[in-house]
C-alpha cells in the first residue's frame, strides 16, 4: 500500500489488512452509508500503469478489446486484456489526461500485466510505468457526491456515465449514476482527502466492493484469471468489447463467442448467506448440475441488509430453475437481484 494512504488511514483510525482498508472502525455502518448515504474510499486495491509516448494509443489498440480511439481526456472505457485463446488476464479502466493513457486495473495484477504487455512493445514509441507514485485513486459515491466534489474541485462533475471532466491536477471519471473515481496527484492527496471526508463517510475496501457488485461491474483478480471470455462478465454490455475494431490477443474467439450464440455462461448479481466468509472463486451449485460446480464467484463483499452479495458466472441453463446454491450442492440458496445495465451489448 502506498505510504500516502498509510498516513491518511493512521489519522483516521483504519484498519488495514493485506494491502487494503478494511473498515474505518465500523464496517456495519460503513455498509449502511454506501447503501444509502454519500461514501468516500481510498482506491488501494487498484493499481495504476501509464501509457507515454507517441505510439501509446495504436499500441493499446491492438492489445486491448475495447476500441481505445474512442477513449479520451473526456471519455474513459472499461476494456479487457486477454491471452490468444480469449480468456482475460486483467480487465481495466482506461482514460487519457495530457496525451497519456492511464490504466486503473487490479493492484495484485499491476505488475505481471505491465511485464506483459511490455514484452510486446518491440520498437514501438511508448512506455508502460507503474503509476502509483505519481497518482493515487480514490472513490466516492452516493446522492451527495457530485455536489461534494464540486465543492471540492470545482464544476467539473462530468454529466454522464464513463465521461471523464479534468481540473487542473486532477481527473473525475464518473462510473456510474452517482459513482465516481478521481485521480489525482499523490501530493495533493491529503488535501483532498480532508475536503471530502467533511462531508462525505470515509469507507473500507468492501464497502466500495458492494457498490461495484450493485453496479454489475466485475474486477478480475489473481483468483480468476483465464478463467473467462469478456461476454461472460458482461464486458460487451458496458462498452468493454469492440466488434468494430482490428485484431487483438483473442480477438477471433470472441468475436465467434458473439455471433454464434456461444457464450453459455454470463455475469449475474446474487444474495446469499453463509457460516464463513465467502471468497472469490468459490463455487456455486445447482441440482440440474448435480456434484459438479454450475458458476463461480467473481467478486465478493459482505452486504448491507446481512450475509452477502457477489458477481458470479453462472451457466445460463441454470439461472432459471431457482435452486442455485453456494458452496456445495446442499449449502445456501443464492438469490438472483437485478443488474443496472440492459441484456443487449452497448459496444
Amino acid at each position: 500500500m502506498d505510504s500516502i494512504w498509510q498516513q491518511i488511514a493512521a489519522g483516521w483510525d483504519a484498519r488495514l489488512e493485506k494491502g487494503k482498508v478494511a473498515h474505518f472502525g465500523d464496517p456495519a455502518a460503513e455498509l449502511q452509508a454506501a447503501a444509502a448515504g454519500t461514501v468516500l474510499c481510498p482506491l488501494v486495491h487498484l493499481g495504476l500503469i501509464a501509457g507515454r509516448g507517441e505510439d501509446a494509443g495504436a499500441f493499446l489498440q491492438g492489445q486491448l478489446s475495447c476500441d481505445v480511439r474512442e477513449v479520451s481526456a473526456a471519455q474513459a472505457r472499461h476494456a479487457a486484456y486477454c491471452t490468444p485463446k480469449g480468456r482475460i488476464l486483467a480487465n481495466l479502466l482506461l482514460w487519457q489526461r495530457d496525451g497519456v493513457y492511464w490504466l486503473a486495473l487490479s493492484e495484485e495484477l499491476r505488475e505481471p500485466i505491465q511485464n506483459r504487455l511490455s514484452k510486446f512493445v518491440l520498437r514501438a514509441k511508448l512506455t508502460l510505468a507503474d503509476a502509483g507514485a505519481e497518482r493515487a485513486l480514490l472513490g466516492i459515491a452516493g446522492l451527495q457526491a457530485a455536489q461534494i466534489l464540486e465543492g471540492a474541485l470545482g464544476p467539473v462533475v462530468p454529466a454522464t456515465a464513463m465521461a471523464v471532466s479534468q481540473t487542473p491536477a486532477a481527473s473525475v471519471i464518473r462510473l456510474s449514476g452517482q459513482r465516481f473515481i478521481v485521480a489525482a496527484p499523490v501530493a495533493e492527496i491529503p488535501q483532498l482527502w480532508r475536503a471530502l471526508a467533511q462531508a462525505a463517510r470515509p469507507v473500507g475496501t468492501p464497502a466500495w466492493e458492494w457498490l461495484d457488485i450493485a453496479d454489475g461491474l466485475p474486477r478480475i483478480t489473481a483468483a480468476t484469471q483465464e478463467q473467462f471470455v469478456p461476454q461472460m462478465i458482461n464486458l460487451e454490455r458496458i462498452g468493454g468489447v469492440s466488434f468494430k475494431k482490428g485484431c487483438y490477443p483473442g480477438q477471433e474467439i470472441i468475436a465467434r463467442s458473439q455471433y454464434l450464440g456461444q457464450v453459455k455462461r454470463r455475469l449475474h448479481r446474487i444474495h446469499f448467506t453463509a457460516s464463513a466468509i465467502p471468497a472469490i472463486a468459490d463455487s456455486l451449485f445447482s441440482p440440474e448440475t448435480g456434484e459438479q460446480a454450475s458458476g463461480i464467484l467473481v467478486n465478493v463483499a459482505p452486504a448491507p441488509q446481512s450475509g452477502y452479495e457477489a458477481l458470479a458466472v453462472i451457466q445460463e441453463s441454470v439461472v432459471g430453475g431457482g435452486g442455485v446454491r453456494y458452496g456445495a450442492p446442499g449449502g445456501p440458496v443464492a438469490d438472483f437481484l437485478p443488474l443496472p445495465y440492459p441484456a443487449a451489448a452497448v459496444a
